[in-house]
């Protein structure tokens, strides 16, 4: 007898534990749309960080693993090289990827591994209760900068993809925002190309970063937030392509 799988959307229709107006909702929505517009969905497997996105496997109909915090790449890197057939991307917020995983993902980068990284870049830990992450930016008011953080003790955001990008082992590495449709667009433009590369099997690592609204930390509205991205975030974070080997 012929088994027949009925394929379903990756994007699971549940409750949402996210707070209102947090941006991780939409960056689900738009790496679901992705993988089933790719077909991909029967092989794709994703990793899941420590963070707000801790639960990302509850959104997203495909295979996941969670790991621990700021290790995604280094699994990322056994999964790819042990199944060269599938489809693997980690993804992981500013505390996961560029505070504890910062070595992790800098040599995957490297060694030009053949996976693909969301990075959500939120200027804040927000599972642990708001403190500086180290994308906050200067003047930027969290739990732990009272009086926002200064460059003096407190150092400069770190600026992940200009970071990756020199590094010869990156394919391809893009800027994206949440913060109004037209953007929402290109977001899932730069998330899908990150996915074809890995499927044209592409020597190398391709990551998007994509600047997202936290309102619960940053203490404002949610359509404030979206106004503090493109106001704010993007001087210290200029959105754009940054690196395109193959493009």
């Amino acid at each position: 007898m012929k088994i027949v799988f009925k394929r379903t959307p990756t994007l699971k229709d549940c409750p949402t534990h996210y707070c209102p107006g947090c941006g991780h909702g939409i960056a689900h929505r738009l790496v679901a749309e992705v993988i089933d517009e790719l077909g991909i969905h029967d092989r794709t497997i994703g990793i899941a960080p420590v963070g707000c996105a801790v639960l990302a496997y509850d959104y997203l109909d495909v295979d996941m693993v969670e790991v621990p915090h700021g290790r995604p790449p280094a699994v990322a890197t056994g999964m790819k090289r042990t199944n060269p057939d599938k489809i693997i991307f980690s993804y992981q917020g500013d505390g996961d990827l560029a505070a504890i995983g910062t070595a992790e993902i800098i040599h995957a980068t490297q060694r030009g591994e053949q996976i693909t990284v969301i990075f959500i870049n939120n200027a804040v830990f927000g599972m642990t209760g708001g403190q500086m992450a180290p994308t906050t930016v200067l003047g930027q008011v969290t739990a732990t900068t009272p009086k926002g953080r200064n460059s003096i003790g407190e150092g400069y955001p770190l600026q992940i993809s200009e970071l990756l990008a020199v590094l010869p082992g990156a394919i391809y590495v893009e800027r994206c925002s949440l913060h109004n449709p037209a953007q929402i667009s290109k977001t899932k433009k730069a998330i899908r190309h990150a996915f074809e590369l890995q499927i044209e099997d592409a020597e190398g690592l391709a990551l998007v970063e994509v600047l997202s609204p936290c309102p619960t930390y940053w203490r404002m509205t949610p359509v404030k937030a979206m106004e503090w991205i493109e106001k704010e975030m993007t001087k210290v974070f200029p959105l754009g392509r940054l690196k395109d080997v193959a493009g």
